[in-house]
């Protein structure tokens, strides 16, 4: 089945830093660094972009923190309820920015 996100190319990932490869390794290792343990766990951290991962709905990410989430010993539950809290967030910034609608409505005069 042909898709505009090919799950293939998540693997080709590293490709993109063939041609600056300076940049590439900087970002290697922040991103290493980013989800090593520390004051929270790998697993929290993998739940924490899985659920990022889906609010900003990026497939690849989805598959690459779905697979962390598990191997850190994350389950359906827990990544379930992550992708909630996603959910929640987003939905109330899109609600929170009504405000900005009803100042602008208060300000015509409606």
């Amino acid at each position: 089945m042909d898709t505009y996100y090919n799950p293939e190319d998540l693997s080709k990932f590293s490709s993109i830093g063939e041609d600056a490869p300076e940049l590439w390794k900087k970002f290697s290792e922040w991103y290493g660094a980013v989800f090593s343990e520390g004051a929270l766990s790998e697993r929290e951290k993998a739940l924490i972009a899985l659920a990022v991962a889906h609010a900003i709905q990026c497939p690849y990410c989805i598959d690459a923190y779905t697979k962390a989430s598990l191997e850190k010993g994350a389950n359906m539950e827990q990544m379930t309820e992550a992708i909630h809290v996603a959910s929640a967030i987003r939905g109330g910034a899109s609600l929170v920015h009504g405000v900005q609608m009803k100042n602008i409505t208060a300000k015509i005069g409606m």
